[in-house]
């Protein structure tokens, strides 16, 4: 596997002045994410805290029991519970099958930055993925997609789910996520390893129950050997561990909500537009009812759910001693509960997640509480070599196809073996044939007002066969050059399918051709964090 470093600008123009080094953008934070001297400055103001390190740890190494314990998963928990210790963590969605590839660059950014940070901090450094089983927007994970004949396909899970529930609430019917499973791999090419890789998945759901589930057995299959610790974000021990600090969140959600407020219109005033959606009094909580997941809002002194139930502080208080599981947090309490929790080094964020985050200075302050290094996630691109061939048959250089993909060179293709004989006799029967209607038109006017809506239907008709005529000429044009611009489609869909690669494309395609082994192989790569966007060459 080779590599090469391009330039490829974040996806939010916040994230990309961060990136930068932008003393505007930086200015949101605590820690400059690119000096190693603010990793030696957190990691000491850190270890100044007091943490529930062990039982953490305990909560985290029974959620993971069902799934993958390892020697080296046992070992994290052991140096979580040290006093010295510091995590890197990161979090995403549930996804089938692991979801977009970013999720596994995210794991690999936690576990190769641990690695690296031990080693100059010389102190322990766990790995956490911390899942995000509490979101219940379901349609952001319940399918993949796979390459069909130049073009992503979006095979999605069918199974419907009437209430808004939680992913980790939401218990997924075996035989249906099974037929899903077998439709997703029939998808792909049989290689030597598609057998294993299907009987693996196949495992993971029958040993399963949910969506987060599902996905921590697969990723505990993939990480727990490089000592990769996993916890649901709605564990409901890890909500008994948590009910104190959202004690503070339910009686302090007005000056919570104001300091995000504050630093929105400090972001506004420097230029950049708000990340986090705010309206009304929001209390930046969640509460289940009846099995479903409703935000909170603050009115009158009362707390409304969207379901239109209201609550006083104190029923809130009262319902967080007796059913803690109840409770949630969103975009904003979320990190403020992560930094209660873990004694934390870094984050690792895509670029959403570096825009919302500036977001929250202001509530950090107020806590009590400062930011770790925000750290961008490694970019990658995983380049197949027959592409490149394409690639320099095309004369595209690799860094256009992967920035902007190669629409524009097929256009021109296009261009080139098109008939402009022909399309310069159509367009000269058209301009005589609409000059000949103007006179109809004329005509017609004179004669009788009833003629007019017949001689507009019948140009219209020409208009459209002429239009068909066209197509037709394109349709064969592209038959008769179909290998041709095929190039195009494979390069397309393969390093710039409706966006960057890792946001469409699943690990599984590259498992089913290179092996098990694939993953290891993108972890043991030299990288730097400092957001740049890496080509990796299998």
């Amino acid at each position: 596997m080779e590599q090469k470093r391009i330039s490829v600008p974040a996806l939010t123009p916040f994230a990309r002045e961060y990136i930068s080094g932008s003393k505007q953008a930086g200015g949101f934070f605590d820690y400059d994410p690119f000096s190693q001297q603010s990793f030696q400055q957190r990691s000491e103001e850190v270890r100044t805290r007091m943490f529930k390190r062990k039982e953490l740890a305990g909560i985290i190494r029974n959620y993971m029991a069902p799934h993958h314990v390892t020697a080296q998963t046992e070992h994290s928990l052991q140096k979580l519970e040290d006093p010295e210790s510091v995590v890197v963590i990161g979090g995403q969605q549930a996804g089938l099958l692991t979801g977009p590839l970013y999720s596994i660059h995210k794991i690999i950014s936690i576990l190769h930055l641990a690695r690296e940070q031990e080693e100059q901090l010389g102190i322990p450094v766990v790995p956490v993925f911390w899942i995000a089983g509490e979101d219940h927007d379901l349609l952001e994970i319940n399918h993949v997609f796979v390459e069909k004949n130049g073009s992503m396909q979006k095979i999605g899970y069918p199974e419907r789910f009437m209430k808004k529930q939680a992913a980790s609430s939401t218990v997924y019917d075996q035989e249906q996520m099974l037929g899903w499973v077998a439709s997703v791999f029939a998808c792909l090419k049989e290689t030597h390893y598609t057998n294993q890789l299907l009987h693996d998945v196949k495992k993971a759901v029958k040993a399963s129950r949910t969506f987060t589930d599902f996905f921590a057995f697969l990723t505990g299959s993939f990480f727990a050997k490089h000592g990769l610790l996993l916890i649901d974000a709605a564990d409901p021990e890890l909500r008994k561990l948590e009910a104190p600090f959202f004690k503070r969140l339910i009686v302090e959600s007005g000056p919570i909500a104001e300091a995000v407020h504050s630093t929105q219109q400090e972001l506004q005033q420097a230029g950049f537009t708000p990340a986090i959606e705010t309206s009304g009094q929001p209390a930046n909580l969640f509460l289940i009812e009846e099995g479903e997941r409703h935000l909170l809002e603050r009115e009158g002194g009362l707390f409304i759910s969207k379901s239109g139930r209201s609550y006083t502080e104190d029923d809130l208080l009262q319902l967080l001693e007796t059913s803690p599981e109840s409770f949630s947090n969103n975009v904003v309490t979320r990190p403020l509960m992560q930094e209660w929790l873990f004694p934390t080094l870094a984050f690792i964020a895509g670029p959403g997640e570096i825009a919302y985050w500036a977001e929250l200075k202001g509530a950090f302050e107020y806590i009590g509480l400062t930011m770790p290094l925000i750290m961008p996630r490694l970019n990658i691109t995983i380049v197949d070599r027959t592409v490149v061939e394409i690639v320099l048959e095309i004369g595209t250089p690799i860094e256009t196809a992967v920035q902007q993909g190669v629409q524009n060179e097929k256009s021109a293709y296009m261009d080139s073996i098109r008939d402009h004989h022909l399309d310069e006799l159509v367009a000269h029967m058209k301009q005589d044939l609409m000059a000949s209607y103007e006179k109809i038109e004329a005509r017609a006017a004179e004669l009788h007002n009833g003629l007019a809506p017949i001689v507009e239907k019948n140009k219209q008709y020409h208009e459209r066969q002429i239009e068909l005529l066209l197509q037709k000429s394109d349709a064969v044009l592209k038959q008769t050059h179909d290998a041709a611009l095929r190039r195009f489609d494979r390069v397309q869909a393969a390093l710039r399918p409706d966006g960057l690669q890792e946001r469409v494309w699943n690990i599984y395609p590259f498992l089913n051709v290179y092996g098990p082994s694939f993953i290891d192989d993108l972890l043991n790569q030299p990288y730097k964090h400092d957001g740049g966007h890496y080509l990796l060459y299998v």
